[in-house]
């Protein structure tokens, strides 16, 4: 039996760079545990997303491994059906822009989709369908099309349509961006509910408001694209220095003078 501290995402000395010239990622290395919430955390354009797509398997590192569930996850495995469904199945992706990840002619269709792909019995998907849509309270636009959705409702969409399939890990990339404060706060409390069942959360975010609530730890990401830190919310919001250093706050700002301050 597996406990809380089975490292099952394991990111060793990656490095990857854009059209072979532009690095995202230096020698990044990371592991995230079972049950674990671990935030990245930087400025923008410092490589959070592009790691947060090796951890999908949406892009391959140019040097370094990366095992997920104790396997490597390579671009040949993953051409591989049965060790792609299990992974895709496994690991769930939760996009910052919600009009890149919502597509389908209605939300009910959205919601099923991946367990349509997945090849599930058509009772099992209906179950699963009603039950995610009861879930993320958003039965009753269960037949509008994305076009009719407001931010808030994609966004609930969009995380409907992963969670669907049960994934051990989900992955938000930047979760609270660009969402009015009712839908933020429910996000959080839904984010945090999910880890308390069970599911390890992987999150991208430039938030330093939200780092208590919805992180245990965090790596911190230089300009450089490397992992410089790597600590509690409350230990890295402490160090004031490093902060600067990433270009998450700034000096004449005196509410970062205390960083506690920020959070809620």
């Amino acid at each position: 039996m597996q406990s809380v501290a089975d490292p099952i995402l394991v990111v060793d000395g990656v490095s990857y760079s854009y059209l072979d010239k532009f690095p995202a990622l230096v020698d990044v290395s990371l592991t995230v545990r079972r049950g674990e919430k671990v935030a990245l955390l930087g400025a923008n354009g410092c490589g959070k997303s592009t790691l947060l797509k090796v951890l999908d398997g949406l892009v391959f590192p140019d040097a370094g491994s990366y095992h997920a569930f104790g396997t490597a996850v390579t671009e040949q495995h993953l051409e591989d059906q049965q060790f792609s469904e299990g992974f895709r199945s496994r690991v769930g992706f939760v996009f910052q822009n919600s009009d890149a990840q919502v597509f389908s002619s209605n939300v009910r269709d959205e919601i099923a989709f991946g367990p349509l792909n997945m090849a599930m019995p058509l009772d099992q998907v209906k179950r699963r369908v009603d039950d995610t849509l009861e879930m993320l309270d958003i039965a009753d636009i269960a037949d509008r099309a994305p076009y009719q959705l407001s931010g808030g409702q994609k966004k609930r969409v969009a995380i409907a349509s992963v969670l669907v399939m049960n994934p051990e890990v989900l992955i938000f990339d930047e979760p609270t961006a660009a969402l009015d404060p009712r839908t933020q706060h429910w996000l959080m409390e839904l984010i945090v509910e999910l880890n308390r069942a069970g599911k390890t959360i992987v999150l991208a975010t430039h938030d330093l408001a939200t780092l208590e609530t919805l992180a245990d730890r965090c790596a911190v990401f230089s300009e450089d694209h490397r992992i410089i830190a790597d600590g509690t919310p409350e230990d890295i919001l402490a160090d004031r220095r490093l902060l600067l250093s990433v270009n998450l706050i700034h000096d004449d700002d005196p509410m970062h003078e205390h960083p506690h301050m920020l959070i809620p």
